[in-house]
């Protein structure tokens, strides 16, 4: 696996690129802005993109999804619990950034659903808390966490949006992310890359 990270939109949201080093094939994690420009980067590296990873339905993580599918249409999964964020403008707050949108979803996935994509072997796992069906995605045999805005280097998602609820984000944390392998990598939907192990000791929140 090799790992390209992008910074996109106006909140600085990581997009990551999940690279098959072998087959070129890749997976696009949270493309929130600059859809065109990810595509062409894309088709300049020669990559074969499989699918599009949403950790969950804000704007900041959706927005580029339609001009990156105008070039490459691939599908598109998130957490089956997500559907009203992805759907309605009141929970993925589009409508503070314009007019209120739906985004684009091929498949809503249920809690523990593996999947195999672009040779690579992942889990989905709810987290719901930051909104009301956010999800990380666990690569296990690479020991990787996309965490999107569940779990920060040092902190946790904001709860303050519609659909938030700081218990329910806590708990989900500790039943779904805690028990993973210490030395597993979390890629957060924003900031700096951390692991388990260093959440699980300095966190304050957990």
């Amino acid at each position: 696996m090799r790992l390209e990270l992008y910074v996109v939109g106006p909140v600085q949201t990581n997009c990551y690129f999940v690279i098959n080093e072998k087959t070129k094939e890749m997976i696009v994690v949270d493309p929130g802005a600059s859809g065109e420009a990810l595509a062409k980067k894309a088709q300049e590296s020669g990559y074969i993109p499989k699918a599009i990873l949403l950790t969950h339905g804000h704007f900041d993580h959706c927005g580029g999804i339609d001009a990156f599918r105008k070039i490459y249409e691939v599908p598109v999964y998130t957490y089956e619990g997500e559907r009203p964020t992805i759907e309605q403008g009141r929970y993925n707050l589009s409508g503070d950034m314009g007019p209120e949108t739906a985004y684009h979803v091929d498949e809503y996935l249920q809690d523990e659903k593996e999947l195999d994509l672009a040779g690579f072997h992942l889990r989905l796992l709810a987290t719901p808390g930051h909104t009301l069906g956010g999800c990380c995605f666990y690569f296990p045999y690479e020991k990787v966490l996309f965490a999107g805005d569940t779990l920060f280097a040092g902190s946790v998602g904001r709860t303050d949006f519609p659909g938030g609820s700081m218990s329910t984000l806590v708990r989900s944390i500790k039943d779904k992310l805690m028990g993973l392998p210490p030395e597993t990598v979390v890629y957060p939907g924003h900031g700096e890359a951390t692991t388990i192990d260093d959440e699980r000791m300095n966190n304050p929140y957990l």
